[in-house]
């Protein structure tokens, strides 16, 4: 019987699309039907047309997306876009593309869905009289700053609202777009209104392009954790996703090269493989590391009982085991030595107020 890695090498002849993470198309999990490539035995030289992205529009019904989970430091959380063009061959997020009757694999990057209206939902739902402040988190599920927002501004539309309630905010991404809210950004952390979280997962330029194709390079988000800092915005540098066998031996240089660039904090999280994203990572491992891809593997179904991931609160995170525990020492260690926090200041929340509207009665006092 084949392992999963030896049926992955053999996949790999056909090559992943110039600047996208993943070859891969396969009808989502709750499809009756799948579509396959079959040679139907004529012959052309004609290559295939470029990978467009596309965009379609979605009428938000409400913009604040409420969790219970006890892995994660927040309760609450928007996403302006479905899909993310980065590309992240490992992004967890992926399998939410099946519920749009999408595939996790390259309709993941290429069929984005905006919300247009999501500012004025938001707007709404801070408005309500039953509304109760806690920090929210931007970019939880997919980038809010991919290329995509440069043209739709949905994520700053979001924030000129946050800043109109005085509402705390903690951002996550790769996205070097982040820049041009600096006026928004800026304004809000000096009221302690906002954290970013940069995620940095190597230093190595070639290694990025492979596994993170449009998102900016390691130097370029560093320069983002420059720029941030430097206009008073809090920055935590966030180590995620750690690959076993392949990034962990840079975890101490991660923190050092974000503590340099400014960041007052820092994270991690190791390779999660939910779902879809398992076999993607796999074959992505046999066209680009197959000398890598046996204990990529086995060091990470060693952290989670044998099976590609370990789905259960307080486990998928970070895993369990000796190596799991090496890492979180290693981490430990290295942020004490940097003078990196492991908990950030928490954001404020007596400034929150629902700001005058038309036709409101004004106070005399």
């Amino acid at each position: 019987m084949r392992t999963k890695i030896e049926q992955a090498v053999e996949m790999s002849a056909m090559q992943t699309p110039k600047a996208r993470g993943t070859r891969s198309n396969a009808a989502g999990r709750f499809e009756r039907f799948a579509t396959v490539a079959a040679d139907d035995g004529w012959e052309s030289d004609e290559s295939l047309p470029p990978l467009r992205t596309e965009t379609r529009d979605e009428v938000a019904r409400s913009a604040i997306t409420y969790n219970r989970s006890p892995d994660l430091p927040f309760d609450r959380s928007i996403n302006p876009y479905r899909g993310c063009e980065h590309g992240c061959v490992y992004c967890f997020a992926r399998p939410s593309h099946a519920y749009l009757g999408l595939s996790a694999g390259l309709d993941f990057e290429t069929r984005l869905t905006a919300r247009p209206n999501m500012n004025n939902v938001l707007r709404k739902e801070l408005s309500s009289r039953s509304y109760k402040v806690a920090p929210l988190a931007i970019g939880t599920n997919t980038d809010p700053y991919q290329p995509i927002e440069k043209d739709r501004c949905i994520t700053r539309s979001c924030l000129e609202v946050l800043r109109e309630f005085n509402h705390p905010v903690a951002i996550v991404t790769k996205g070097a777009l982040i820049e041009r809210d600096l006026d928004i950004l800026a304004e809000m952390a000096g009221r302690g209104l906002v954290r970013v979280g940069i995620s940095l997962t190597t230093l190595d330029a070639a290694l990025s392009r492979r596994m993170e194709p449009r998102a900016p390079s390691p130097k370029r988000r560093l320069g983002m954790i420059r720029t941030l800092t430097g206009a008073g915005v809090p920055v935590r540098v966030m180590t995620s996703p750690i690959v076993p066998g392949l990034t962990d031996h840079e975890l101490e240089n991660l923190l050092a090269a974000g503590r340099d660039a400014g960041a007052d904090a820092a994270s991690w999280i190791m390779l999660r493989l939910p779902r879809e994203v398992s076999q993607l990572w796999q074959e992505w491992l046999a066209e680009h590391q197959p000398a890598r891809a046996e204990k990529v593997m086995s060091k990470l179904r060693d952290m989670h009982g044998g099976r590609d991931y370990d789905p259960r609160w307080g486990h998928r995170m970070r895993g369990e085991g000796e190596y799991a525990g090496i890492i979180a020492q290693r981490f430990s260690k290295a942020c004490k030595r940097l003078g990196l926090a492991l908990r950030s200041a928490p954001l404020r929340c007596d400034l929150f107020a629902v700001p005058p509207q038309p036709g409101d009665q004004m106070s005399l006092f």
